[in-house]
């Protein structure tokens, strides 16, 4: 084989295993949007697309974060009872405490940022298993919430009231239309996000620890420093994920937001994030979590109710994991 021949089959292999699964991804998304508009009248409403992203906000962000733990080969279960954790005790600073709405938002910030670091220590440092340290941290999130305000629901600024700005971060309303502005805010950072990924240190070090977490500590890496950053930027994008969920929502319940974890990872590994670690990307994950949110603003618009978008969505997310399998043993012969 020539020298030309050899770079073309292995720019294509790597422009296959790069692009090919978010192209078919992207191509889902196209497709599910088109049947639900031909399905049904109801679904093609301005107020529809927006419920849609509305709804992809927190999810997106809980999933950017979570792709860098899933891409050491770990997981975050913590960040659906986290980011109502987040959200509860910085409603309560603002609500109850009088703390102006932006100290409220970085408090839930910096709590998920803490609740990082702690989940990182227990993976990284005293050698937990991902899946029960961060199931145990998920307990933790849901009892600190219920306790901070009493098990009560609370709520932040409405638009109306003093403080209440900060719901215009993702929404706005010009001429009587509400304009999702959200929506750039994600794609900057994704953009962000995958350049970080991509091309920074930090990025290619933990994308090293998921493909071969031995050769990179032997290669003079500080394995367990990098491995806790994967886990803290999981914590801070949680706490993003929080301030998202109090601006769309009016009122946040404590003991909820189990489940959303499960969404976020469930659109990062749709996307093509490896659920044995090593391979991911941030714009994969976001082109993923579409395929959730559309299938969850969707199917009840057919007719499908809670029971069957469940059903449904799982047996995505196992057509995503297998498509990963498949490509795994392929690389190998």
């Amino acid at each position: 084989m020539s020298k030309k021949t050899a770079n073309m089959t292995g720019n294509k292999s790597m422009i296959d295993r790069l692009g090919g699964q978010k192209f078919i991804v992207l191509l889902v998304v196209i497709v599910l949007f088109a049947f639900f508009n031909i399905a049904s009248p109801n679904f093609r409403r301005y107020t529809t697309f927006v419920s849609i992203l509305d709804y992809s906000y927190y999810i997106t962000l809980m999933a950017i974060g979570v792709t860098f733990p899933l891409i050491t080969a770990g997981v975050d279960l913590s960040i659906g009872t986290g980011l109502i954790c987040y959200s509860l005790m910085g409603g309560y600073l603002i609500g109850f405490c009088g703390w102006p709405v932006w100290a409220g938002m970085l408090a839930s910030v910096v709590m998920g940022i803490l609740m990082g670091c702690v989940n990182g220590v227990l993976i990284a440092v005293l050698d937990l298993p991902p899946f029960l340290a961060t199931l145990c941290t998920c307990m933790i999130n849901r009892g600190i919430g219920s306790i901070i305000v009493g098990g009560f629901g609370i709520s932040w600024p409405n638009l109306s009231a003093p403080g209440g700005w900060f719901r215009n971060i993702f929404k706005i309303e010009i001429n009587g239309t509400l304009v999702p502005i959200g929506f750039l805010w994600i794609v900057i950072i994704v953009c962000i996000m995958a350049f970080v990924l991509n091309h920074t240190k930090l990025g290619r070090y933990i994308i090293a620890i998921g493909s071969n977490k031995e050769a990179t500590r032997l290669s003079g890496v500080n394995v367990k420093f990098y491995h806790i950053m994967a886990y803290v930027i999981s914590g801070f994008f949680a706490g993003l994920a929080a301030i998202s969920y109090s601006a769309i929502f009016s009122t946040v319940q404590p003991g909820t937001g189990a489940g959303f974890e499960l969404e976020a990872i469930g659109g990062a590994i749709i996307g093509g994030v490896s659920a044995s670690g090593g391979v991911g990307s941030v714009f994969g994950t976001l082109v993923g979590v579409f395929v959730i949110c559309l299938l969850k603003t969707g199917l009840p618009f057919i007719g499908l109710q809670a029971n069957w978008q469940q059903i449904i969505t799982g047996a995505v997310l196992i057509a995503a994991v297998l498509v990963d399998i498949i490509k795994k043993k392929r690389e190998k012969k």
